[in-house]
């Protein structure tokens, strides 16, 4: 005879209730709290053969062919380092999780002329290291118009060649003089137009509207 339905007591239903408050934090919050109490499932497992099953079962609920040795990685962090399962790829350990990469030696110097930028100083320095023939002259001329195309996108002006030799000759410490030379470097208007474009590409929402756009703007209005 089946046992008749009994109803359930409020403060039972109550008390059997988990409130976040009370549950423990989630190691990786992204696979949600029903993925982790399945992996704490698995950790109590005294079986390792049914260890092993259900690790391999949690895997195949999010089964990426690309991100496997991720997977098994996470499982790991996941169970607190408590699950002792055999997995395909190397165990990680606590300590390679802890480790903290060495701190980025950022430049600390502030250059006289900031726009140029570092990489312009670093390319100077190595000239200067280099010995004199047509190799680092031709690194020099790259060196100046590349100078020469930053002056202008940070300062909307004609700029000459003299002055651009002028900073040359202070960055590279006097070491780099082409104060004397007879080189030219690259056209202002050109530059200007190679900077238009590369702005144009980079901000394509702030062009401004082509001339058959405007006249096209101008009749719409004219017939309204």
């Amino acid at each position: 005879m089946t046992p008749k339905y009994q109803r359930e007591i409020p403060g039972d239903v109550v008390h059997f209730l988990e409130y976040n408050a009370e549950r423990p934090p989630l190691i990786i919050p992204e696979y949600g709290r029903h993925l982790q109490k399945l992996i704490d499932q698995a950790v109590l497992l005294e079986d390792r053969g049914e260890r092993n099953k259900a690790a391999r079962y949690i895997i195949h609920l999010r089964d990426v062919p690309d991100f496997q040795h991720k997977l098994w990685d996470q499982i790991f962090i996941m169970s607190d380092f408590r699950l002792d399962v055999d997995s395909p790829y190397p165990i990680p350990s606590r300590e390679v999780l802890q480790l903290r990469p060495d701190p980025l030696a950022y430049p600390q110097k502030l250059p006289k002329y900031r726009f140029y930028g570092n990489n312009i100083q670093y390319m100077i320095d190595v000239a200067n290291g280099w010995e004199d023939g047509e190799l680092k002259s031709a690194l020099v001329k790259v060196i100046a118009n590349h100078m020469k195309k930053s002056y202008l996108s940070w300062n909307k002006d004609t700029v000459t060649d003299q002055v651009i030799f002028e900073h040359l000759y202070e960055m590279s410490g006097g070491r780099i003089n082409l104060l004397q030379s007879e080189e030219e470097l690259t056209d202002t208007n050109k530059l200007m137009h190679t900077n238009k474009k590369m702005s144009n590409k980079t901000n394509p929402g702030q062009q401004k509207p082509t001339h058959q756009h405007q006249q096209k703007k101008n009749g719409k209005k004219k017939r309204q």
